[in-house]
């Protein structure tokens, strides 16, 4: 340990030093290079020149930096900073990243530590906190991007010659506690800021989260139990027809949806799923068969008593059945019972209709034998990953940019995509 430590202060002075030298050599490079203005195309003007600095992996960096302005449009671009990326005072780069990697799996105060026992970097929890906005917002513009890409019918996505027999698309939302605040803080010297929206009391906002995965690739790693070797997931706070854009475009991007491709839509009955579940000709719907267990217990709760072990023989029947395809015995055997009370009747015709209603979506042995699977596992596992284990933490609050943001990083996380960050650069924010 001692050794790896000596090295590393050893060597490191050398690794800043090469870097300042590279940077001095892109200035180089650069020097006598007239911008042209974004607005008029009109070549700018250099107007002065000031040394500027930043922080990166090996330290803080510095570097002349010339600045050129338009004086019809005054606009202004410093032709080094938009090549390398950084802005003046801030953390850029290498540093930038792996700050965002601590902040997805940790809290900002706690990512701020971790940076310094693995890194040798000591920052605010507040700069961690810049780095994920500027970040997070790049990768959500992207995403936002590229839905609308692909929702245009001229797009073109991956190759699906290689497009499998089916895929799974699961469905489901949860809830997010987000900040209370009735106005904007006021900015230090300038005008302040729009209100924001008047919010009530404990409000919580509704985080849809897809996952998409291929039934040929779920392998069984122990008797009774199945895991996929890979899944996809996709989660946003926008409404249903936001979720099912993004679902829509990571299908084109993976080359997952040809003109032969089944799409298995598994959700938990809620009409949002099944109303846009349409835009997809080729389609398999399949009802949570945990979704439909659960309206038979309410049932058999209250019917034989709260546990009981003829509501336990009851239900379990049911789940056979069901199983075995038998939902029209279900149904019938369900419109002979004849409850003694009113509260009763009307909670076994509760039951009756939404058998009644999903029964196209319950052939549970066909979808078994299929491969399909019959349940919602996938995405409820991938709240907990996605939403639970890092923004449901205790007393956590959100704002909705700071959580589509970070929402946005840690999917790129799960879904071993982090490399994309290396092609976005990082958004100014205010």
């Amino acid at each position: 340990m001692s050794l790896e430590r000596e090295v590393e202060l050893e060597y490191r002075p050398r690794m800043e030093e090469s870097l300042q030298n590279k940077v001095g050599a892109v200035a180089d490079s650069l020097r006598g290079q007239t911008p042209v203005c974004p607005r008029c195309s009109q070549p700018m003007k250099r107007h002065d020149t000031e040394t500027v600095s930043w922080t990166a992996r090996f330290g803080r960096f510095h570097a002349p930096v010339d600045r050129y302005r338009c004086a019809a449009c005054k606009e202004e671009r410093r032709p080094l900073l938009d090549h390398l990326g950084v802005e003046p005072g801030r953390i850029s780069g290498s540093l930038a990243r792996l700050l965002a990697v601590l902040a997805v799996v940790a809290p900002y105060e706690m990512a701020a530590q971790l940076a310094w026992l693995l890194l040798s970097v000591k920052i605010s929890p507040m700069s961690v906190w810049n780095v994920v906005q500027r970040l997070g917002e790049s990768v959500a513009r992207y995403n936002e991007g590229l839905s609308q890409y692909h929702a245009d019918s001229r797009s073109e996505g991956a190759s699906t010659q290689e497009a499998p027999r089916a895929v799974v698309l699961s469905v489901d939302g949860s809830m997010l506690g987000m900040q209370v605040r009735q106005q904007r803080r006021r900015r230090t010297g300038c005008e302040p800021l729009p209100p924001l929206p008047a919010l009530q009391e404990g409000h919580f906002h509704e985080v849809k989260t897809g996952v998409l995965l291929l039934p040929a690739e779920r392998v069984e790693t122990s008797p009774g139990r199945h895991s996929v070797v890979r899944r996809f997931v996709v989660s946003c706070l926008g409404n249903a027809d936001d979720i099912f854009r993004h679902l829509y475009a990571q299908l084109r991007e993976l080359g997952w949806v040809g003109p032969d491709t089944v799409v298995v839509i598994v959700g938990d009955g809620a009409g949002w799923i099944w109303n846009r579940a349409t835009m997809f000709v080729r389609r398999c719907e399949i009802l949570d068969f945990w979704h439909a267990l659960e309206h038979a217990w309410v049932f058999a709760r209250l019917n034989f008593g709260e546990g009981s072990q003829r509501a336990d023989r009851w239900v379990h029947q049911i789940a056979e059945d069901l199983r075995a395809g038998k939902v029209p015995d279900v149904i019938e055997r369900l419109r002979r019972m004849r409850p003694r009370t009113p509260e009763l009747r009307e909670k076994l015709q509760a039951l009756i209709a939404y058998y009644t209603e999903h029964a196209g979506r319950m052939r549970y042995d066909e979808y078994i034998r299929l491969g399909y699977g019959i349940g919602s596992g996938a995405v409820e596992s991938a709240h907990k990953q996605v939403l639970h284990a890092r923004l449901r933490q205790a007393g956590m609050r959100w704002s909705e940019a700071g959580a589509r943001r970070l929402l946005a990083l840690r999917l790129l996380l799960l879904n071993d995509n982090w490399a994309l960050l290396d092609r976005l650069p990082m958004v100014s924010l205010a």
